[in-house]
C-alpha cells in the first residue's frame, strides 16, 4: 500500500528500502562518532585523574615532611592533566566538525530526495559530557598551578 512518503521517493519498493537503509546509515555513523568521542573521554579522564592524583600524593608527602622537594612529580602531574585537556579539546573539535559535515550530507540527501530524514538528529549527549569533563580538567589544572603554594 503506497503512502505519501513512498510517492516522494517513487513507488518502487526497492527504492524505498534503499532510502531507509541509507537514512539508517547516517544514524549508525552518528553513533560511531559518539563512540569515538567516548574513547577520547576515557583516555582524557585517565590522564587528568592520574595527573591530579600524582600531584596530590606528592603534595601530601611534602606537607607531611617526608619529602624535601617534589618539583619533578608536580610538573609530571601537571603535564598529564594538560595532556588530557589538550586531547579532550582536540576530540571535541573533531567531533563537532565531523557531526556538522554529517548533518550537511544528510540535508543534501534529503534535498535530493534520496532519504526521508524524518527522524530527529539530536545533539550528542556524549559531547555534553566531554565539555563538562573539559571544565573539570581546566579547574583541576587551575587549582594545581594557582593553588600550588610552597609545593614545588
Amino acid at each position: 500500500m503506497p503512502t505519501d512518503s513512498n510517492k516522494f521517493l517513487g513507488d518502487d519498493q526497492s527504492t524505498e528500502l534503499s532510502a531507509r537503509r541509507t537514512g539508517m546509515s547516517f544514524q549508525r555513523t552518528r553513533m560511531s562518532a559518539d563512540r569515538t568521542l567516548m574513547s577520547v573521554i576515557r583516555t582524557s579522564l585517565s590522564l587528568i585523574g592520574f595527573g591530579f592524583t600524582i600531584y596530590q600524593a606528592f603534595k601530601q608527602l611534602l606537607d607531611a615532611g617526608l619529602l624535601k622537594s617534589a618539583a619533578a612529580p608536580r610538573r609530571f602531574g601537571e603535564a598529564l592533566v594538560v595532556l588530557g585537556i589538550i586531547m579532550l579539546v582536540l576530540g571535541i573539535w573533531y567531533h563537532i566538525a565531523f557531526m556538522l559535515e554529517l548533518r550537511r550530507h544528510r540535508q543534501q540527501f534529503k534535498i535530493e530526495g534520496l532519504i526521508h530524514a524524518e527522524s530527529r538528529f539530536p545533539p550528542s549527549m556524549v559531547l555534553v559530557v566531554a565539555i563538562v569533563l573539559l571544565c573539570i580538567g581546566v579547574m583541576a589544572i587551575y587549582s594545581m598551578v594557582i593553588g600550588g603554594g610552597p609545593f614545588g
